[in-house]
């Protein structure tokens, strides 16, 4: 029985004859041929759009969807397949977009600002307004931008930074090497951010210009000693703060602390051979004064017995006189031997204590020996 065959027809047969030499067993046809009649023709080309049995086109990527499309029925013969859609057959396409507005408003208009920090907002590049701590609103992005800031902590300057050397010249002509803190933080967030280029470098040099400004006006000794230390930081810190409101950095000095005054590198020893010598120098000229002050303090109080001595004279003069005879006698005898021997046939007096002393002191000297 003759069938039709898969291939369709050849370009120059008949569909329904199955005799011939050539046919092959059932009443099969053979398979398609290429237009040039020697090669078969390949099945999975799509064939001619106007239908007619003309040579086939090699088939690309947009021919495939467009046939598949075209076979599900679809419409448009669009070159890609379409996007899936909502239920209720609507397009996914607004909610996607409203979706992206919700997000792009919360994530630029929104902003949550801490107790340490303020908000800057700009419109179009230029100022508007400051935002305080809590939960703040503005327009999204690009129309307005918000930069937050820490306005509250202190800020700590290092200078110079690592162990670099930094001299500076005092009042008294010499060169010390000084390392300082400074101790800063933002009081004006709007003159920090627009007023001057570069706040941080900015605050650095004004602290080593105030810094060279004071030490000129100190001795080395000063500078080196604690209270000197204390005045030097003042100065800096008021000096700093008249700079930076001359600038309108919106800058607030906390503080300025000398870490370090010592000599230069290259005079180091010589400096504490010279400060060795002030040392034994001062040392020397405090035990003078104490001794001075011993002397003229005895003095005084030997000047003060003899005007006492003096007023009771004036009251008693021979009474006074027999008193102090008396008293300088017995301090000038007490320190001697004394022999008393009294008239004829009255036993002499036998110095007892005398003898007594001298044999204790020969019987310790043979002790000794």
């Amino acid at each position: 029985m003759a069938g039709k065959s898969p291939w369709g027809s050849s370009p120059g047969g008949d569909d329904n004859d199955s005799s011939g030499e050539g046919g092959s067993e059932g009443g099969a046809t053979p398979p398609p041929v290429s237009e040039g009649g020697n090669k078969p023709r390949n099945p999975w080309l799509p064939g001619s759009d106007d239908g007619s049995a003309g040579p086939r086109k090699a088939a690309n990527i947009e021919d495939l969807f467009k046939h598949r499309q075209a076979r599900k029925g679809g419409g448009g013969g669009g070159n890609f397949p379409r996007m899936p859609q909502a239920p209720g057959g609507k397009s996914w396409a607004p909610l996607i977009v409203i979706g992206v507005l919700a997000f792009w408003l919360l994530a630029t208009g929104v902003h949550q600002i801490g107790p340490k920090e303020e908000g800057l907002v700009t419109t179009a590049g230029s100022f508007s307004r400051t935002m305080g701590p809590g939960l703040q609103f503005s327009l999204p992005w690009p129309i307005q931008r918000v930069e937050i800031e820490d306005v509250t902590s202190i800020r700590t300057d290092t200078i110079p930074e690592g162990e670099a050397e930094k001299l500076m010249l005092t009042g008294d002509q010499n060169l010390v090497d000084l390392s300082y803190i400074v101790r800063w933080n933002i009081k004006d967030l709007k003159q920090y951010t627009f007023q001057i280029e570069n706040p941080d470098e900015t605050v650095t040099e004004v602290a080593e210009a105030a810094m060279r400004a004071s030490i000129a006006e100190v001795t080395l000794d000063d500078a080196l000693s604690g209270s000197g230390r204390a005045e030097v930081e003042q100065a800096v810190r008021t000096r700093m703060q008249a700079f930076l409101d001359a600038y309108g950095a919106g800058v607030a000095v906390q503080g300025v602390e000398i870490k370090k005054a010592d000599p230069p590198t290259a005079v180091v020893d010589a400096f504490r051979e010279v400060l060795a010598a002030q040392q034994d120098a001062q040392s020397d000229i405090n035990r003078a004064r104490a001794w001075a002050e011993q002397v003229t303090a005895r003095a005084e109080g030997e000047a003060t017995a003899f005007n006492k001595v003096y007023d009771e004279y004036r009251l008693a003069p021979e009474v006074t006189k027999r008193r102090m005879y008396y008293e300088t006698m017995e301090r000038v005898l007490k320190q001697t031997d004394k022999t008393i021997v009294e008239a004829d046939g009255v036993v002499p007096y036998l110095p007892l204590p005398e003898v007594r002393r001298k044999s204790s002191s020969t019987s310790s000297s043979e002790g000794g020996e």
